[in-house]
């Protein structure tokens, strides 16, 4: 078996959580309580499902995961909704006091009592699995919990489980949509961190779904709910390999050693098609070859920016439901015969494709239509740059004046971490630029320096 263990930290990893665990329930034919539908094909003595559920000695299947935040209000939703049933009550985890939007807090004060008690438990479901395969992290980047506890978190894991694979997926700031004035803080805090520990980070961005619910669904006014539906699709189709059979199998070593050209370049673009809403579905055909362009269209992208202004060094396709590889390979083909999807000049290949037989799921009463096939796009491109300047420039304004350090420095963190985070992340934009030079430019360069 390869086990995944889902670590979610924070209201947004635990919101995306919920969603997420909806969507897998529903593709196995499990219910809220946690026992299989009667008649359910699941029932075959198919076990794939047990990458992401462990079947206790009841018949009972409860999912490997662990919800951490450090107050008590958005995990008291799950111990009393629909789902309540289903997960561990000891995996459910939260402290007494929020951290209040501060890294420092969820890093060293706050967060620091709770550290131990979600390795304890985290270890326990490791020591469940028998192959375990590696570790999906669900945060965000903005708030206090998911920055501050999510670091601490991933630092811990890369000391106790450091060969296995650590797959972030993080909420980062939206250009003009904010929750919070410090976001700038204690995202380039937590991307600091989230270089070193982790493999491979797909970027989410709030406005980018936001927008995409708008255009696609045609819902005026999205809901989180909206938002975390849609991202669920992508997280199901990443580890659909690892639960269903299918042509050409992906599992998660696959991801970072296609996707990774350099350790530090690991922050990837996602998309996913086809979005519609169930009043479009019936006039569209939805062919390979459409809903493979469409993942490549800069609206689709699930982070604010341009993957034109870029070049990809590597994509990573992951098809479902009615697909055969000949229609795949056309489609790639035609993709990349255009010149608005430019690859860098290193990498002339550059697709990594999947093919499994699972249909998408789609939650009953949801926005999303029922469709015959999609495709999960996670690409590695130079664009992902501009994510990290915006967040650089709104960083530097703040901190040439010193705004809102003491808060920081108050919950014992030092002021030379800011300047070292920030020179961090400069150094990755550097990075980024360099990928994307072309051969000739990059001899002009060192002659220059010469």
């Amino acid at each position: 078996m390869r086990e995944i263990v889902s670590i979610h930290i924070g209201q947004a990893g635990i919101q995306v959580g919920n969603s997420c665990w909806e969507l897998y329930c529903l593709e196995h034919g499990i219910q809220p309580d946690g026992f299989i539908t009667s008649g359910n094909s699941q029932g075959t003595g198919d076990d794939s499902f047990n990458t992401f559920f462990s079947e206790t000695s009841s018949g009972k299947n409860v999912p490997r995961a662990v919800f951490v935040d450090l107050e008590p209000t958005v995990i008291d939703e799950v111990r009393s909704g629909t789902y309540r049933q289903l997960f561990h009550p000891e995996q459910l985890i939260s402290g007494k006091e929020d951290a209040a939007n501060n890294f420092a807090r969820g890093h060293y004060t706050v967060g620091k009592e709770i550290v131990d008690v979600c390795l304890d438990r985290v270890r326990k479901l490791a020591d469940n699995c028998t192959g375990l395969q590696g570790f999906m992290v669900f945060n965000a980047v903005g708030g206090g919990t998911g920055s501050g506890l999510g670091s601490l978190l991933m630092e811990r894991l890369s000391i106790e489980y450091g060969k296995k694979p650590k797959l972030g997926f993080s909420i980062f700031p939206s250009p003009q949509v904010s929750t919070a004035v410090v976001e700038p803080y204690n995202s380039v805090l937590s991307t600091h961190s989230l270089l070193e520990h982790t493999d491979v980070v797909a970027l989410l961005d709030n406005e980018a779904i936001y927008d995409i619910c708008r255009r696609a669904l045609d819902i005026d006014r999205p809901t989180y709910t909206n938002l975390n539906r849609l991202i669920s699709q992508i997280i199901s189709s990443l580890t659909t390999s690892l639960r269903f059979d299918g042509a050409i199998n992906i599992d998660i070593n696959e991801f970072q050693t296609n996707l990774v050209p350099y350790p530090r370049i690991h922050f990837m673009l996602s998309s996913y098609a086809p979005v519609i809403s169930s009043a479009r579905a019936y006039h569209e055909q939805n062919s390979v070859g459409e809903i493979t362009t469409a993942v490549f269209e800069p609206s689709n992208m699930m982070a604010k920016c341009d993957p034109r202004h870029g070049k990809y060094m590597a994509c990573c396709l992951m098809y479902r439901g009615d697909v055969v590889p000949k229609d795949v390979n056309t489609a790639v083909g035609s993709i990349k015969t255009k010149r608005t999807v430019q690859f860098v000049d290193w990498c002339p290949t550059g697709f990594k494709c999947g093919i499994n037989y699972q249909p998408p799921t789609v939650v009953p009463g949801g926005d999303l239509a029922k469709t015959a096939r999609a495709v999960c796009m996670i690409s590695n491109n130079t664009a992902m740059a501009e994510v990290f300047n915006r967040i650089d420039h709104k960083f530097d304004l703040m901190y040439a004046k010193r705004a809102f350090v003491h808060w920081y420095v108050g919950e014992g963190m030092e002021e030379g971490e800011f300047s070292e985070a920030r020179e961090d992340l400069a150094a990755l934009e550097k990075d980024y630029e360099e990928v994307g030079l072309d051969a000739e430019e990059e001899e002009e360069q060192g002659e220059e320096e010469y």
